[in-house]
């Protein structure tokens, strides 16, 4: 699979499908997902950032660079107490890519450890890629493997790779993130809801690639999952200049995270679902990554703002890509996120 990555930073193991999948529009996108096609079965076309959002990136890059720095080199500490000197990172392809780079920077300067890295599929709905899975036990014991992602928004993810890893009994489920406002891992950097800025943007802060895909016309028995790559971006590639601008933020030794919050991410869907009637789940993205992926890959309906946060610097993107949407804003009690958005139903849009 081709990136803008080097390949000493990650080995991707994704089958290169670009020109053989149109991609569709949001709208189209949206109008499958909730009527039955899975959304790995489609892609979308590419959100191509305006100036004036990007200025909102570069200040996010600029404002939340030190707590992404200090969250990375914390859960590169809890990763090497788990793991030892032998650990083998696995990111989850998209957005855990980068954030495994980084942990393989840290742990490199601040231990001399060249820790392999790879980055596989994982889907909800469909699980992990089990090609990729046995490509890595042909090379690896089973308990040197550490799944990284970038964040948690309520735990889905999670609970995939839970279910994912049954077939693998020497392979740990732990998955380690920057943040988990969620509450449900202790492999974190964070408990907080912090702004990585690298979710604000898709494949030009991934290394160009698109997200996963998995459908049977086009990924064999034999093949790992699909992705795209976007050469037609490769000007706009911001996959490195991310990556250097959290760099400088590593301290000498990670920080401790804060103190867990009571309860968890989903308890909190659960209430936010009961509020507003909304029976599916799917359909609420809390956190302020998710809210970024909502307003930039799904249709939303509202998203609600923390009141206690609605001035935070984090969020400036948020009200930039909303206002741009044209999407509404509503402050909500909000207890373990900043920020949750809300995809329209299809029956509404």
């Amino acid at each position: 699979m081709r990136s803008t990555y080097k390949k000493e930073d990650v080995k991707i193991l994704l089958k290169d499908i670009t020109g053989l999948v149109k991609p569709l529009s949001t709208e189209e996108r949206e109008k499958r997902i909730q009527t039955g096609t899975h959304y790995c079965e489609m892609l979308p076309i590419e959100y191509r950032p305006t100036a004036s959002y990007m200025e909102a990136y570069e200040a996010a890059l600029k404002s939340c660079g030190k707590e992404t720095g200090e969250a990375i080199a914390a859960v590169s500490e809890k990763i090497l107490k788990e793991k030892g000197e032998k650990v083998v990172l696995v990111s989850l392809a998209r957005a855990g890519t980068p954030i495994g780079i980084l942990i393989k920077h840290y742990i490199k300067k601040a231990y001399g450890i060249d820790a392999p890295h790879y980055t596989i599929s994982i889907i909800r709905g469909r699980g992990i890629d089990k090609n990729a899975m046995k490509y890595l036990l042909n090379q690896y014991e089973g308990k040197q493997l550490q799944f990284v992602d970038g964040w948690i928004g309520k735990g889905a993810i999670l609970q995939v790779l839970r279910e994912a890893v049954k077939v693998f009994p020497t392979v740990s489920s732990k998955l380690a993130v920057a943040a988990d406002p969620a509450n449900v891992t202790e492999l974190c950097g964070t408990h907080e809801d912090i702004l990585i800025p690298s979710s604000c943007l898709n494949s030009t802060v991934s290394g160009l690639m698109s997200r996963t895909f998995l459908r049977n016309d086009i990924i064999g028995p034999e093949d790992f999952h699909g992705a795209v790559y976007y050469e037609e971006l490769e000007k706009e590639d911001k996959s490195y200049e991310f990556i250097q601008a959290i760099e400088q933020w590593f301290p000498e030794h990670g920080k401790k995270t804060e103190e867990r919050k009571k309860g968890t991410g989903l308890s909190e869907v659960l209430e936010i679902g009961a509020h507003f009637q909304i029976s599916d789940i799917n359909l609420i993205k809390p956190g302020i990554g998710e809210t970024t992926r909502v307003l930039l890959r799904r249709v939303p309906w509202k998203i609600l703002i923390s009141e206690k946060w609605k001035d935070h610097q984090s969020l400036t993107h948020i009200y930039r890509l909303a206002g741009e949407k044209q999407v509404e804003i509503q402050l909500y009690p909000l207890e373990h996120y900043k920020a949750c958005g809300i995809i329209k139903k299809y029956s509404d849009a």
